[in-house]
């Protein structure tokens, strides 16, 4: 019996030091979205979902490592940046390194549930940091990009999870143009069926995290967890939404049947009928 508990424990121990391990590999995905945009224009959007500083493996260095040699335009962080006060400042090493990247159009950022966790003045706080660092923060709101021929509007959809969403107010001036829909949890397009949008991003289910054998604890998430919709390319009436893994943890810092996930995504014209997504 002895050694059937040792065996077992040993098994526990090695199981729990891998998934922890796991938190530090992360993936580069890359996506390709066909829109309506002139053939020789493309925007690359670099995406980082649920970075959770408090269960976070990765440094700012090692984030820029990532992805300093991919061609940035915009910066999109879907929100669960963090939950305590005292980690708004170390956040912003982040910041630091992801300006570093100069995307021309800029870092945009919306919050999520856990970020909500923090009292309405850090929150308030959080957002004049942010701003201080140069990001634009969307709490049901947007902005109108001209790029040349080109109009995009970027619509920050705020946390439909904690009940904050008001599509109808993120969208308060947008006519025409591509647009780009940033928020945090997915289950919000099922509510968007009339509402135009060209592309959403967001994340929220981590792709599971402890994905094994499968992500049970997801079902009170809302209807797309149950609906076995947890991570990547989906599509709505024909209109495509990602999700992402996320980039930290939360909870326990381990992953198992997933992994960290920083994304490129590419809007491009419909000539180049084609959408890939590679590591």
């Amino acid at each position: 019996m002895l050694i059937i508990t040792f065996i077992l424990l040993l098994g526990l121990f090695f199981g729990i030091r891998r998934a922890y391990r796991n938190t530090f590999d992360v993936q580069v995905q890359k996506v390709e979205i066909p829109l309506d945009l002139p053939q020789n224009k493309k925007i690359n959007i670099l995406h980082l979902s649920d970075m959770h500083l408090e269960n976070l493996s990765i440094t700012p260095q090692t984030l820029y490592e990532k992805v300093k040699d991919l061609n940035i335009d915009l910066i999109a962080l879907t929100g669960d940046q963090l939950e305590r006060q005292k980690n708004i400042q170390p956040f912003m090493e982040y910041i630091k390194v992801l300006k570093q990247l100069n995307a021309p159009l800029g870092i945009y950022v919306v919050f999520g549930n856990h970020d909500y966790l923090l009292h309405k003045h850090h929150l308030e706080l959080f957002r004049k940091t942010l701003e201080s660092h140069g990001c634009i923060v969307l709490q049901n709101e947007n902005r109108v990009l001209q790029l040349g021929d080109t109009v995009l509007n970027i619509i920050g959809i705020d946390d439909f999870s904690t009940r904050r969403s008001n599509i109808a107010k993120s969208y308060e001036g947008v006519k025409t143009g591509i647009n780009l829909v940033l928020t945090h949890d997915p289950n919000v397009v099922l509510h968007m069926d009339d509402v135009p949008y060209d592309y959403l991003l967001s994340g929220h289910f981590h792709g599971g995290q402890i994905h094994w054998p499968k992500p049970y604890h997801l079902v009170k998430m809302g209807k797309l967890a149950r609906m076995k919709i947890i991570k990547g390319l989906h599509y709505r009436n024909g209109k495509p939404y990602y999700i992402s893994e996320g980039l930290g943890q939360t909870g326990v810092n381990i992953r198992t049947g997933c992994r960290p996930e920083i994304t490129l995504h590419t809007l491009k014209g419909k000539e180049s009928e084609k959408i890939t997504r590679a590591s």
